[in-house]
């Protein structure tokens, strides 16, 4: 069985999801690195993979009622994939938060149920190792 991948929390300290999310991550004892989604902005291969991990695309990620989305002056959905992952990188403000990702499952937002799953698969691979 291969090595567990650990858990890269994307937050913002002001964020009420945020807040919210890492207390249910430590009261539940789960272990994460935490990093500020404006200051240590996913990498365009973490970016892809964050995609890749969705289950509605790009939808499930951006966060569309925030103001940077609001002033955008592009289709987000008529630009190529490539292109939106540079933009991303240069504008985390329209990712939805928290994100939470070990590499082979994907959370957004805050999600309690998503969670629970997440943890769970993690602690199953952790006792079958």
């Amino acid at each position: 069985m291969g090595r567990l991948k650990r858990l890269t929390f994307f937050s913002y300290p002001s964020c009420t999801s945020c807040r919210k999310t890492k207390k249910w991550l430590k009261t539940n004892q789960v272990s994460f690195d935490e990093r500020h989604l404006f200051k240590e902005t996913p990498t365009e291969g973490e970016l892809k993979r964050i995609l890749e991990l969705t289950t509605e695309g790009l939808d499930e990620v951006l966060a569309t009622r925030s103001e940077a989305y609001k002033c955008l002056h592009v289709n987000i959905d008529e630009m190529l994939l490539s292109d939106v992952i540079q933009l991303l990188t240069k504008e985390p403000k329209l990712l939805r938060r928290p994100i939470l990702i070990d590499g082979e499952k994907l959370v957004v937002g805050h999600n309690e149920d998503a969670l629970r799953n997440l943890v769970s698969q993690k602690q199953d691979l952790k006792m079958s190792i």
